[in-house]
């Protein structure tokens, strides 16, 4: 959401926003309405004036017994114009409201120019692609002697489910224990527990609704099943004017998500890159406009770190103005290194959504003591999708016969240092 006295002022940044974005112009629609809304405002005024006038000689015509029936009809015509004012401002209000619903957040400056994936800058490589003495396979075929089942998930569910069974399942929930274990106890995030059905409101605070609905799974009872932990770690503060002193707020939580992914038909139909259901652990952090940007940066590093205790070489990426996503104003995503594939895939998205969503929201915080309340600003990022690390761990552990070499981070959590095939 935008405010409207900023783009009155900002117009032009406004619709060059939108061109990086690879959109239309449109701040002179919204400000046409926005100047409707204000007209029928300033009309309804002077509407509510004239009628107290009328109203007061009506009053003193009465008391001096002087004829005013000419001063009721008066009041009476003003009343009929007022509803019809009032209705149309409603009108025209909701009309601003769900067009400005629809725009983007502002990116930052130094977000670069480009139109989609392929003009992502790439800020630096950690780590060594392993060398093998045999060609690495892919994680769906290695893990089918692991405990990877797709067909069985496919049987009970359809396309884009898994199941996983034994030693496989296991080395699934010791990922995420450990992705928590470090978030918590090294990195200062406090662990939650959230709801995993949301209302519409949660949706729209943090910029799925309208916009993304169709990648959404509602419930009979008007629930949506989150497509990530940030939308109910992000509401947490909806609605809400918090004390400066507490921020930054900083929370992480592993929760199943669940997409559709209706814009991504025909696109990683094989294996577990890209689900219906997935386990992720989320950080979201709440701070001040002045600490947003190093709150970006040690956000990204406390993802990175997971990386670097697994050994799993990676790269993270600049996102150009075209690849960012609706809500964000600047994002790095961190690819990791899969040997199977013989490529970076994205495994964590780490952005800065500056007071996008806190407007969203009407998320706010005080200074001080009897300041005005200012917005929050809000980020979010993996820390990381699991069932990617689970991938990752696979084909770079792997080995000729078909076990795999577990990390040392991992082991004390598995319980064993290697998967071993059926």
């Amino acid at each position: 959401m935008f405010d409207l006295r900023w783009l009155r002022e900002n117009a032009e940044a406004f619709d060059d926003n939108l061109r990086r974005r690879g959109a239309p112009a449109a701040a002179a629609g919204l400000l046409a309405l926005d100047a409707e809304r204000r007209r029928i405002e300033t009309e309804l005024q002077e509407f509510q004036s004239t009628r107290n006038r009328l109203s007061r000689s009506f009053g003193q015509a009465k008391a001096k017994g002087e004829p005013a029936d000419h001063l009721q009809g008066e009041l009476a015509e003003l009343k009929d114009k007022v509803k019809a004012g009032e209705e149309r401002l409603a009108a025209v209000q909701a009309e601003l409201d769900a067009s400005l619903a629809t725009f983007p957040n502002i990116l930052q400056a130094d977000v670069p120019e480009g139109a989609d994936e392929s003009d992502n800058v790439e800020l630096r490589r950690v780590g060594s692609p392993r060398s093998f003495a045999f060609t690495p396979l892919p994680h769906d075929e290695l893990g089918a002697r692991l405990g990877m089942d797709f067909p069985t998930a496919a049987k009970m569910s359809g396309a884009r489910f898994v199941l996983l069974r034994g030693q496989i399942a296991r080395l699934e929930r010791a990922i995420a224990m450990f992705m928590l274990d470090l978030q918590t106890g090294q990195h200062g995030y406090s662990e939650t527990s959230p709801p995993l059905l949301v209302n519409d409101r949660a949706l729209f605070g943090t910029n799925q609704l309208p916009k993304f609905a169709e990648d959404l799974f509602q419930t009979t009872t008007g629930h949506y099943l989150i497509p990530t932990a940030e939308v109910p770690l992000t509401n947490v503060v909806a609605g809400e004017i918090l004390d400066g002193a507490q921020l930054p707020l900083r929370m992480t939580a592993c929760t199943p998500c669940f997409r559709s992914e209706a814009g991504s038909a025909g696109r990683d139909t094989k294996g577990m890159i890209r689900q219906h259901q997935f386990s992720k652990v989320e950080l979201v952090s709440i701070t001040t406009p002045e600490a947003s940007a190093a709150e970006h940066e040690r956000m990204t590093a406390c993802a990175e770190e997971v990386l670097k205790r697994l050994e799993l070489p990676y790269r993270v990426m600049l996102l150009c103005a075209g690849d960012t996503g609706f809500g964000a104003s600047k994002t790095y995503d961190i690819e990791v290194w899969l040997p199977g594939q013989g490529t970076y895939r994205e495994i964590s998205s780490c952005s800065n959504c500056q007071d996008f969503q806190a407007r969203r929201m009407n998320a706010r915080y005080r200074p001080a003591p009897g300041e005005k309340p200012r917005f929050v600003h809000t980020l979010n990022g993996s820390g990381l999708a699991v069932g990617r690390t689970l991938v990752a761990v696979l084909e770079n552990g792997q080995e000729a016969d078909g076990s795999v070499t577990l990390p040392a981070a991992l082991r004390p959590y598995v319980g064993q240092d290697r998967l071993l095939p059926a």
